[in-house]
């Protein structure tokens, strides 16, 4: 491993007033914006993370910021405050759980949806009613084109292919429809196709590495912890898990991610103890 300038790629999911898995309350979450704005840091977009991939330089006092899914309350509670700081983020979509219809209110304006906490926003998946869950179309065209949010894949059914086929050519075959399935989705309604993905539940293999590959997904997002070096396999990109916690904590925890040494030594300490 490189002790080349390291770049945290930070992983959420819900921003939600509602307590749970995965979640970080809108209080924590503007917390950590405002301090990453106070702070002088820089906020990439994938475009911008990808070319300083190539180029091998990673800029200092920077970050990737990443959700997972797609959930409604990325629009409603996340997207408002990324906005009011004049930073970006990058939401992984589960193209096939978005549906149309008008945009819905955010914070800021009257009239909330209601939000489901994680467990109810997988009830709801596993029931068909993503509409309460989950982003429409409009929310997202709404994010992109003021430059505050990019969209990736997360795939276009957040299947485990690995649990539900088990002969390994059929595997494979089904897998490659998902991914096809989700870069035409997102070709057809942003109007171009992703080399972005993030694989669900952070599983894969060499198999999901080759077929993504095939698929034309050059960069592929892992919740393997750790942060991003010169010498990183753009497929196999670690990111950090973004706690529910308050901009102290989060301040001390980017002070470490984003030195050489100092990151090598944290990550290495916590991988030690996670293997005793």
């Amino acid at each position: 491993m490189s002790l080349g300038q390291p770049l945290p790629v930070l992983m959420y999911h819900h921003v939600s007033p509602q307590p749970g898995l995965v979640t970080c309350s809108p209080e924590h979450f503007r917390a950590q914006i405002a301090w990453l704005a106070e702070q002088g840091w820089r906020t990439l977009s994938t475009a911008e993370f990808a070319a300083a991939l190539a180029s091998g330089v990673m800029p200092k006092k920077s970050v990737l910021i990443t959700f997972d899914d797609g959930y409604l309350d990325n629009w409603v509670h996340a997207y408002p405050v990324l906005k009011e700081f004049g930073l970006c983020a990058t939401i992984f979509l589960i193209t096939g759980w978005l549906g149309d219809g008008p945009r819905r209110a955010h914070a800021g304006q009257p009239g909330l949806p209601e939000l489901p906490t994680h467990k109810q926003a997988m009830a709801a998946a596993a029931e068909g009613r993503l509409d309460t869950a989950f982003l429409r179309w409009s929310e997202v065209e709404a994010m992109r084109a003021d430059g505050t949010v990019d969209f990736h894949s997360h795939t276009h059914s957040h299947t485990r292919w690995d649990r539900s086929i088990a002969d390994q050519a059929a595997r494979d075959a089904a897998l490659a429809a998902d991914l096809e399935a989700s870069r035409q989705t997102l070709a057809a309604r942003l109007g171009e196709a992703s080399p972005h993905l993030c694989w669900p539940q952070g599983y894969f293999d060499a198999s999901y590495q080759r077929i993504a590959q095939a698929a034309g997904f050059t960069h592929q997002y892992t919740t393997e912890p750790g942060v991003v070096r010169p010498d990183v396999d753009p497929a196999r990109i670690p990111r950090l898990v973004a706690k529910d916690k308050p901009a102290a904590w989060f301040g001390r925890r980017l002070g470490i991610y984003g030195r050489p040494l100092l990151s090598a030594l944290y990550l290495g300490l916590k991988s030690g103890k996670k293997g005793r």
